[in-house]
């Protein structure tokens, strides 16, 4: 009697679910692939039979760089500079509100993809020193929930609106909160544990931002940022990554070798024509196979003219990435990457993308 007692409790032991077992991640409504030099989304290439003045678009991916869509400061002496003009005050939760609430319009227009980082991105447009504090990684390289919540919210969206994220791991002005390279590698780590136990499909990662921008940590610049570039790879999330350089430079061998999909940055380039010198030299680089080039950062404008650097990539079959910044004395309507972030296509130079943008597309309003 005692033995099968025993034996009872030890099938219904063997028979409760694993204390460790993962939980199933949601369902989710969109995935991104890429099959050649093409993206493609829930099995079907972007924009799918468009073409625009005899060049090919089907397979692009238009985007935009959105990278303070999570931003915080935790540098009490700086956080007063965020300030919305309204109330006097930041405030990260209405940031990402307002962020959330613009995406149905920019998806309208032609936009299928946004660069979100996170650790952002000067929120100044530019600047060398950077004493905010603005990351979702602790010390250890573990995530903060606060930033987790907010990209969550985001995320969630974009799924829904059928949008594609390039979701940025680290930046040259913050990685310096990491306190080593071990604490480098988790931060990789968690971040793609937390994107595949949420079940995100719509995710392109980009280890960092201008790998060759004034870096501290070895490991995050030119000559080894591929081992990150594997690492993620290796992940159970199977995650498509790449990393990027600072303007008008060519991604070196190690980097091409290692990716799956090329980030160019067109900062720095005045004369449209380089763009395309760029993106040729770029499939010249030893390693190169076939595989999608993407601009997602760019400062050049000029929307109204027959030559700008958006139509150079798009005559080279490269997706172009719009980077909009409030220059000197502007007030906060203008710029995506300045804090406090006006959301909204209320520029002149954000109508001039947009308007461009959906007539490349076909999409939205011309």
């Amino acid at each position: 009697m005692r033995i099968a007692l025993l034996l009872s409790f030890v099938l219904l032991i063997a028979t409760m679910p694993s204390g460790s077992a993962q939980p199933k991640p949601p369902a989710r409504k969109t995935e991104v692939a890429i099959r050649g030099e093409a993206f493609f989304i829930n099995g079907q290439p972007t924009y799918k039979g468009r073409k625009w003045k005899d060049k090919k678009i089907e397979g692009l991916l238009m985007n935009s760089r959105m990278v303070q869509g999570i931003f915080d400061d935790l540098n009490a002496e700086t956080i007063g500079k965020w300030a919305y003009p309204d109330t006097k005050k930041w405030d990260a939760d209405r940031n990402t509100r307002e962020f959330i609430a613009a995406m149905p319009e920019w998806r309208k227009r032609g936009l299928l993809a946004f660069t979100i980082n996170l650790q952002g991105g000067s929120p100044m447009g530019y600047s060398k020193d950077q004493p905010w504090h603005n990351s979702a990684f602790a010390a250890d390289g573990s995530l903060r929930k606060e930033y987790l919540v907010r990209l969550e919210k985001i995320l969630d969206k974009a799924d829904d609106l059928g949008m594609v994220v390039i979701l940025g791991i680290f930046y040259f002005g913050q990685d310096q909160r990491l306190k080593d390279e071990e604490a480098v590698k988790r931060g990789v780590d968690r971040s793609l544990d937390w994107l595949t136990e949420k079940g995100y499909r719509n995710v392109l990662i980009e280890i960092n931002n201008e790998c060759n921008v004034r870096y501290d940590h070895a490991i995050l610049k030119p000559d080894r940022v591929h081992e990150l570039i594997e690492r993620a790879k290796k992940h159970r999330g199977k995650f498509l990554v790449s990393t990027s350089y600072g303007g008008n430079t060519i991604p070196k061998e190690n980097v091409v070798k290692s990716s799956d999909f090329l980030l160019l940055h067109g900062n720095g380039v005045k004369e449209p024509v380089r763009i395309s010198e760029t993106v040729k030299e770029t499939r010249k680089v030893p390693g190169y196979r076939p595989m999608p080039i993407l601009f997602n950062e760019d400062d050049h404008f000029d929307f109204d003219k027959p030559a700008n650097n958006f139509l150079s990539a798009v005559g080279e079959y490269a997706s172009w990435g719009y980077f909009d910044y409030r220059m000197k004395d502007e007030g906060f309507d203008e710029g995506y990457q300045s804090v406090p972030v006006n959301w909204g296509i209320s520029s002149q130079r954000k109508k001039g993308f947009f308007k461009l943008l959906s007539e490349i597309t076909g999409e939205g309003a011309k």
